[in-house]
């Protein structure tokens, strides 16, 4: 029995350093990940797999880390829906980078995006430059929305008619 508790105190401990050390090193990796970032995670995962476990490397112990990280995970995810003070020390707060084509060097800076990862992503939202942008917003879960200025004001029925529309096909 000592060795369930301590499996699920270790997977807990791991769980825990997991969410601080990716809350420190950025949002806007969570949803851009390279292919560094990949290996990162893959490395990391092997690297934490002995700590969450110890010397049990049985069925019931591999199982016991997952049922604990499962349970962690939904118990975190419902306090994040139920408090706002605890959301914002976990996910943090939303960032505007780009108001009226302006962009806004301090949250770019303080978020440590490049002035060629706005415009990729600018891009990517089918938008042709920086000037077009009516808002860039990076949200907490590290997605970076971009609303134009050719969309303001328009219904959603009007922006997809206007996708379909003779001048816009090949």
């Amino acid at each position: 029995m000592d060795s369930f508790f301590d499996i699920s105190f270790r997977s807990a401990i791991v769980y825990l350093f997991m969410i601080f050390a990716i809350r420190i090193f950025g949002k806007k990796e969570l949803s851009q990940l390279s292919i560094t970032d990949l290996v990162l995670i893959l490395l990391i995962s092997n690297a934490v797999q002995n700590a969450m476990v110890g010397p049990d490397t049985s069925l019931l112990g591999g199982l016991l880390a997952a049922v604990t990280l499962f349970v962690l995970n939904y118990l975190f995810k419902l306090l994040l829906y139920k408090s706002n003070l605890f959301s914002r020390i976990v996910e943090g707060d939303s960032y505007m980078l780009i108001y009226k084509g302006e962009i806004i060097d301090r949250n770019l800076k303080s978020q440590r995006i490049t002035l060629s990862e706005i415009e990729a992503v600018v891009r990517e939202h089918g938008v042709a430059s920086i000037q077009d942008v009516e808002l860039a917003i990076l949200e907490k879960d590290g997605n970076i929305s971009v609303l134009s200025k050719e969309i303001k004001g328009q219904t959603l029925h009007q922006r997809k008619s206007k996708k379909l529309h003779p001048k816009y096909k090949k």
